[in-house]
């Protein structure tokens, strides 16, 4: 890589999880926009003020849009690495995460209508998916992206646990099933692939959340989370075989799963104008 191409502008933040804190970005008529919900620590932690001015510095850095997602005029929190889309109007998220009441709940009161609602007007959403539970283990309460992910327009990827005794299991079994009821945007069903989930990785007796479905599509390769795990090269077959126009590269995770995620969950990518 030639280093004079690379810039790194500096903010202090509180955490990595850049793909949670930063903005969403979007095209219309004028270029790129960017789409800024509001960023809470997951209902769960109070250290997320240095976080929550990520989505500004994006916008003055590059001087692009900033859009405000509301709902009955209040800012609405949302989370990237809660939804994932084909680029074509189809999302998918888990009710787990994203309609919890009790554990963390994002916004309270709100239905799915609110949440296509919101889709619909501020990313251009017109059809989402919607999932139940995300993994054991997942700080976030059910994110998707470490769950399922989209490889194509077309095509689903989610991942299964084989291990009748594990807790990740019956949900992951169920979520199966309600992909088989699924309908893109164009009403046609999407093409399912499934990748295996690593044995389970604890970290001072609290299960983490790795999974092979955190990985992150750049322009030159896949970077796809490994874990020393007897599967880790069935996963990466799997996508390499839904994705051929750019390499398949594991990437060491161990080390950042112990920070309850991996490499998309740490990537924020911005489109070309």
């Amino acid at each position: 890589m030639d280093l004079a191409n690379l810039e790194f502008p500096i903010l202090k933040t509180d955490r990595g999880w850049t793909r949670d804190s930063g903005p969403l970005f979007v095209k219309n008529q004028h270029g790129i926009a960017q789409v800024s919900f509001k960023f809470n620590g997951w209902a769960k932690y109070s250290d997320y003020k240095k976080d929550r001015k990520l989505p500004e510095f994006i916008s003055k850095k590059f001087c692009f849009s900033n859009f405000i997602p509301e709902h009955d005029g209040t800012h609405v929190v949302l989370e990237g690495g809660a939804i994932d889309t084909n680029g074509n109007g189809t999302l998918i998220a888990t009710e787990e995460c994203l309609l919890d009441e009790k554990t963390q709940p994002r916004n309270p009161g709100f239905t799915k209508q609110n949440y296509e609602e919101v889709f619909r007007n501020y990313l251009g959403v017109v059809n989402v998916l919607w999932l139940g539970k995300g993994i054991a283990g997942d700080d976030t309460h059910g994110h998707v992206d470490d769950l399922c992910r989209f490889v194509n327009s077309k095509t689903l990827l989610l991942v299964q646990e084989k291990d009748f005794r594990d807790e990740n299991y019956r949900a992951l079994q169920e979520n199966r099933e309600r992909l088989q009821d699924f309908k893109l945007e164009d009403g046609t069903k999407p093409e399912a692939a499934f990748l295996p989930m690593p044995e389970s990785v604890f970290f001072k007796g609290q299960r983490l959340p790795a999974s092979y479905a955190n990985f992150y599509i750049s322009n030159a390769a896949v970077l796809v989370p490994t874990f020393d795990d007897p599967n880790d090269g069935e996963a990466l077959g799997i996508i390499a075989e839904l994705i051929h126009d750019r390499p398949v590269i594991g990437i060491h995770a161990l080390d950042l799963v112990w920070g309850l995620g991996t490499l998309h969950c740490m990537t924020r990518e911005q489109p070309s104008a």
